[in-house]
């Protein structure tokens, strides 16, 4: 990596503000923040900001099915998922609303920009209409069959089988998903953006290197079968802002939720005075911006956002990092077909590192699903960090404070150890950069077998009184390699990180690696992690029920 320092923003995709935060979501939002941390740990200066998609048809049906106005729905919503977040140590700079000024703000700038360079057509249409509640049906509220791959109970706008995206007049036997009844068809307005005048340029950027390889070539694949114009409107009654000189007409919520990126930033910036929004988000911002999604949702991010950015003069992304499904027993989680662990529930029966470290463990740079077995789970965390980082750490400093007062000997010996350590960590920087979270914890593990070995054949308990400072000098070693696996593990344990901290009396930074703890005074040892007991998984299902 780069010594150049670096101005970094960093999104997550928006989570709907209609329901719980599940731990699909989570899976996004640590990958990011996992990132987020190590790039703060290399001193460059980050952002993270995200924001709840606060606008659509489903969160004004669950109002009035509560009983409640949209406004109370969504506030009462945010709250929860900031705790969510809080509790398994997501670093959001800003959580925010797309039902906010700053968003309504720049919803009409952009859309009054699009609309002066004549990118923005009307057009008559036939749209599904639910007869029986009165209602133009948003794609999200019909299901049917894939045109493409034949898949059932699809949604109305794209397939999360195959990735197609297309009308919600292709489906094959639409269902309305609000009464379960047979959609009619009935003309309407409705205005669309012109994406395939954006084709050249979207070619040229998808190929720039700044999406993987198999992302570019999914995206590709969209391209050359021909762009179609998206619509960026939906009827009343709907809840969202409306569209200027447009009679109950309102921007549809895949306008209106990335620009939410834009004004979750601008809503930062104004509370926080020294950061300049301009400075990120002008066409010819020398700052870098990353996109954390799923691969469900790349046909928006790699297509439609950055023809909008163009079209706008905003800058486009340096990167769209896209992560697999989370599956279950190979089932996928999903908040609309009511298939999910809350991330409420999960915190109830597990600690936040836990996940962190086994989503880490699972995570690269590829759009491949990630299965959760909650045996291989327990079986993970109990042997990589109690058995192996916790109880190197226990061993040595038992001896530390029985024999030397809490104070590590003023040298490692002979020990080349430390240094081999530190010759990896370059390694180690080279998979946080590129995301490859997976691979840092693989190295980590061979670097604690090495530790262990290490004390393992030293035998540290068998050495006697007169040959005291080999004795002090082992377990200094041992304390020493355990600090600098911690170090490298931070941004994916930062509770573990945080009690090392108060126990080695010390912070955890990565540019003071090459300088071991000697001659230093350290805590009495208590337990940094609990051992995680079969019967959670039980009270997990019991709380999923």
């Amino acid at each position: 990596m780069s010594n150049k320092f670096k101005k970094i923003l960093v999104t997550c995709a928006l989570p709907y503000a209609n329901g719980p935060i599940h731990i699909g979501h989570m899976l996004e939002h640590i990958q990011a923040d996992i990132w987020v941390r190590y790039q703060r740990m290399r001193n460059n200066e980050v952002w993270f900001i995200s924001s709840d998609d606060a606008h659509g048809t489903a969160i004004m049906l669950k109002s009035e099915k509560l009983g409640i106005t949209p406004i109370k729905l969504i506030k009462k919503i945010k709250e929860e998922h900031i705790i969510d977040f809080s509790n398994f140590n997501i670093s959001h700079d800003n959580y925010h609303s797309t039902h906010c000024v700053e968003n309504l703000f720049l919803l009409r700038k952009i859309f009054l920009s699009l609309s002066e360079q004549k990118l923005i057509n009307e057009k008559k249409i036939f749209q599904f209409y639910d007869n029986t509640k009165k209602m133009f049906l948003p794609d999200r509220f019909i299901k049917g069959t894939c045109p493409f791959c034949s898949s059932k109970n699809q949604n109305g706008d794209n397939c999360e089988i195959c990735g197609s995206i297309y009308e919600p007049t292709d489906l094959v036997n639409p269902i309305s998903v609000i009464s379960n009844s047979v959609p009619i068809l009935k003309n309407t307005t409705h205005l669309y953006f012109n994406l395939p005048l954006f084709t050249n340029m979207l070619n040229k950027w998808i190929h720039s290197g700044i999406l993987e390889k198999s992302v570019a070539k999914k995206t590709e694949e969209w391209l050359k079968s021909g762009l179609k114009e998206w619509g960026i409107s939906r009827d009343a009654p709907y809840f969202g802002f409306k569209i200027p000189k447009f009679d109950k007409k309102y921007f549809y919520v895949w306008l209106d939720a990335p620009v939410g990126y834009i004004s979750a930033f601008k809503n930062f910036c104004t509370k926080n005075k020294k950061v300049d929004f301009n400075e990120f988000w002008k066409k010819e911002s020398k700052c870098e911006l990353y996109h954390f999604i799923g691969k469900d949702i790349i046909y928006f991010h790699t297509l439609f956002w950055p023809a909008i950015l163009e079209a706008s003069s905003y800058r486009k992304p340096n990167g769209i990092f896209v992560h697999g499904h989370l599956t279950i027993n190979g089932l996928k989680l999903s908040k609309s077909r009511g298939f999910l662990i809350k991330a409420s529930d999960w915190i109830k029966c597990f600690d936040s590192d836990s996940l962190r470290y086994y989503y880490a463990s699972k995570l690269s740079n590829n759009i491949n699903d990630i299965e959760i077995n909650l045996e291989d789970f327990i079986q993970k965390i109990n042997s990589d960090i109690v058995n192996k980082l916790v109880n190197l750490a226990s061993r040595n400093a038992s001896f530390i404070h029985k024999y030397f007062d809490g104070y590590l000997a003023d040298s490692l010996g002979d020990c080349n150890l430390y240094q081999d350590f530190i010759d990896i960590s370059k390694k180690i920087a080279n998979f946080f950069e590129n995301r490859q979270f997976s691979s840092v914890i693989r190295e980590c593990m061979k670097l604690l077998d090495l530790a262990n070995q290490y004390i393992n054949q030293r035998e540290p308990w068998k050495i006697k009184q007169d040959n005291f400072n080999k004795l002090h000098t082992i377990c200094t070693v041992g304390i020493n390699l355990f600090r600098l696996v911690v170090i490298f593990l931070k941004p994916i344990i930062p509770d573990l990180a945080k009690k090392t901290e108060y126990f080695l009396i010390s912070d955890l930074t990565w540019k003071g690696i090459d300088k071991p703890l000697l001659s230093h005074k350290i805590k009495k040892f208590k337990k940094l992690y609990n051992r995680i007991n079969h019967d959670k998984i039980l009270q997990l299902s019991l709380l999923c029920k």
